[in-house]
């Protein structure tokens, strides 16, 4: 699907050729685990000119309410790119969440299928025929492997790896390991679905308890850090304005605004840990925390002296 009018292709074929390969590979499988089917280079012309476009209506805006315009200019040329990518590994996430919650079910029709006489690979094909959907998807396109040469282990394997998830992931060993050392492979499948069915739902109850843990963190990191501290610069404004200006204020201002980035970075980490059991699943929350809650640390320091008539 392409999403960027046909005028602006020689643009996209720039960006083809100043991307690295691996990154660009890395985004476009990123991009296929979304759901999103498009050309990594046209997504990142898109946020290139996205970005140019709000930079420069928000230096104009900065501009006009006497704030230092290049500090707008780079929120703006910075804030599609953090909104449309923050978007994508949402969707990423729900994408595999789904096809989760809808794999034990596609286990136990294979297993259906397999007492009834019929080869995994057969099974597996005309299960993908049926309804549509993120699963489906994904079946698909494991078939289409299958046809092309490749084994069912490899297959099912590539389809664990390729969504990143360590539940997906076990099934499927488990499956192959099943398959290999023989015995009733329905038998197997059956059991395994049962066992991602409880897994699935542990990981439910789990979420639902840590979740008011998770919106503490993000309360602290998105309003009560940025804003109190706003606040603070907004009161050494207004000293200042007496005429007891503070020679620190400028090195306070410059702290504060660190601390915000470590806070909301350390804020992001405890999120996957609490959420995954790990903190490289936080780096993806601090990633977006941390520009986020600068901002707001930033519109309250400069937009309160000017709303308070100082």
């Amino acid at each position: 699907m392409a999403i960027i009018p046909p005028a602006l292709s020689p643009l996209t074929q720039v960006m083809e050729n100043i991307i690295p390969e691996r990154y660009a590979v890395t985004l476009q499988e990123n991009l296929v685990r979304s759901g999103l089917y498009v050309k990594a280079s046209e997504l990142i012309t898109l946020v290139l000119l996205a970005g140019i476009l709000m930079g420069l209506v928000i230096f104009i805006l900065f501009s006009v309410l006497g704030i230092n315009p290049l500090i707008g200019g780079l929120i703006g040329f910075l804030l599609p790119g953090i909104v449309i990518f923050a978007w994508i590994f949402f969707m990423m996430e729900r994408r595999v969440d789904s096809i989760e919650q809808g794999t034990p079910d596609f286990l136990r029709q294979i297993a259906s299928l397999l007492r009834s006489g019929v080869g995994i690979e057969t099974a597996l094909e005309d299960i993908s025929r049926q309804g549509k959907g993120p699963l489906v998807d994904e079946l698909k396109r494991a078939v289409i492997e299958i046809k092309l040469g490749s084994t069912f282990e490899s297959a099912l394997t590539s389809m664990g790896e390729r969504l990143k998830s360590k539940n997906l992931d076990r099934t499927f060993r488990m499956i192959l390991e099943g398959r290999r050392v023989g015995g009733s492979l329905s038998d197997v499948i059956e059991t395994v679905a049962e066992d991602l069915r409880a897994v699935l739902a542990l990981k439910r109850e789990r979420r639902a308890n840590v979740m008011m843990s998770v919106m503490f963190l993000l309360v602290a990191a998105l309003i009560a850090a940025p804003f109190a501290l706003g606040m603070i610069m907004t009161y050494s404004s207004f000293i200042g304005a007496l005429g007891k200006a503070d020679p620190l204020l400028d090195a306070a201002a410059t702290a504060a605004g660190g601390y915000i980035i470590i806070h909301s970075i350390i804020a992001g980490l405890l999120i996957g840990i609490v959420l995954y059991g790990s903190a490289r699943k936080g780096v993806k929350y601090a990633l977006i925390l941390a520009p986020a809650a600068f901002a707001i640390f930033y519109v309250v320091k400069t937009v309160a002296p000017m709303v308070l008539g100082f």
